[in-house]
This record gives C-alpha cells, structure tokens and sequence, in this order.
C-alpha cells in the first residue's frame, strides 16, 4: 500500500490521508469563492441597476395617473354671470370629456375601457400574486342619471349597493370600488382552487365554499411518527374586499378521550 506520506512530500500530513484531503477541499472552496465573488458583484450591481429602472418606470406612472385625475376632478372654468342655464347638451358634452379622461388615466390600473354609441364599456382586470386572473366588464350609458346599460359581474358581488352610492357623484370610485370587490373575490377562489388542485392528496373531504368564496372550510391529515392525525379549518373572510382571511379556526375532528 502506498504510504501517506506520499500526498505530502517533504513533511508529514498530521491526521493521515483523510486530513489531508480535507484540508485540499478547504483550500479548494476557498479558492473557488474567491473566484465567484467578481462575477457575484457584477449581478448583484445589475439586479440593483434593473431595481432602480423599474422604480423610476413606477413613480413616472404614478405621477402620469395623479396628473389625470388632478385634470378629471379640476373645476370647470368660470363661466359668463349672465348665463344662468346650461343647456343639458353641454352637460353631456363634459361628461363624455370626463369620461375619455379618465379613460386615459385608467389605462395604468387594472381598468381599461373603450368609448361606445351609447356611453363607455370599462373592462375590470383581476390578478393575485402576479397571477393574472377574470375579467369583467361594465357598460355604461352617459346620460342623466348615469346608468348601467348592461354587465357581467357576478350575482353575489353588491353591484347596485356599490352604484347607488357613487355613480351619480363619483364614476371613478364607483370603479374603483367595484374593482376592490372583484379583485378581492378572484384572488379568494384563485387560493380555493389552488388548494383543491395542489394539495388533493392532503385533504380528505371536498372543499366546502360559499359563492363569494369568503367561508372556506376543509379536512386535511398529517402524517407524524407512522400515525395520521386529522385536522378540520374554518377560513373565514370578513370582509369582502380582502383576499387574505381574517379568522382561521383549526379543530381536531376527533378528540382523544384522554385528559
């Protein structure tokens, strides 16, 4: 057998071959971090640059969209005293000047519209998590009283409750507002059906749901130690324009007897 010795000519390796070769693995690691440090700081300077572009992109947007609805919301200007009566013509007129600009405004928000015969039809964008998710669309008619000529949001969302409050004094809350909403309840059944499909080999009944995907309520098992124990949760959203619960209760379906 070859001697020990011979891995370290002209002295003795301390601790034999195998502390030997860890030292050469040390010296190796060593050598090989101080060889990916520059290529390291090259990334991190890229990834610091690229962070500060998209920065910069976002506050540009969001002085673009202050800046529409600072225009949308500006006073009309000052009007001959010796005009008393507006003509319901011009009325429509503004409102139709309104309506393009927020339009425009919108473009940089999960609404988006087109301007039609009878009004505007806004397109009402859903995601969570970077997930891209429904769309919706509400088609209004620009006359006086503001209405809602036809839509698609679903029964369970307050649409009248959230357009008797602000459609005639507010078009940009009501959509913003409704916009909550939807968001809310797409990213509500994104994570129910997210659940169902990825974690099917842990649940041990259907998943139970309302409409409004605001009470979910599911078993699931947990494997510890060659024993399965089942748990029961309660996800309880309440409020409707959140798509992260705000109660959870977890309860064990079956108890021990034992104190």
């Amino acid at each position: 057998m070859e001697s020990a010795n011979t891995l370290c000519p002209g002295r003795k390796c301390k601790g034999g071959v195998l502390a030997h070769l860890e030292r050469l693995e040390a010296q190796t690691n060593i050598s090989n971090r101080k060889s990916e440090e520059p290529a390291v700081r090259k990334k991190e300077s890229s990834l610091r640059t690229k962070i500060r572009e998209l920065r910069q992109q976002r506050d540009k947007l969001r002085a673009e969209v202050k800046q529409w609805g600072a225009r949308v919301k500006e006073p009309p200007a000052k009007e001959d005293p010796s005009r008393t009566v507006i003509s319901e013509q011009e009325v429509l007129e503004r409102e139709w000047r309104n309506v393009d600009a927020i339009l425009e405004a919108y473009r940089f928000t999960g609404l988006s519209g087109k301007l039609t015969s009878r009004g505007v039809c806004m397109c009402i964008s859903t995601a969570f998590e970077g997930n891209l998710l429904d769309s919706y669309f509400v088609d209004l008619v620009i006359e006086k009283p503001l209405r809602i000529h036809h839509h698609s949001v679903p029964v369970f969302i307050p649409l009248e409750k959230i357009a008797a409050a602000h459609l005639q004094t507010d078009v940009q809350r009501f959509l913003f507002r409704l916009w909550e909403y939807l968001n809310a309840y797409a990213g509500r059944k994104y994570q129910a059906d997210q659940l169902e499909s990825d974690f099917c080999d842990v649940l041990t009944g259907p998943l139970q749901r309302n409409a409004l995907c605001n009470l979910l309520s599911f078993t699931y098992k947990v494997e510890q130690r060659c024993q399965t124990f089942s748990f029961s949760a309660r996800l309880l959203y309440e409020d409707p324009t959140a798509a992260l619960p705000t109660n959870v209760t977890v309860t064990r379906p079956e108890q021990d007897d034992r104190p």
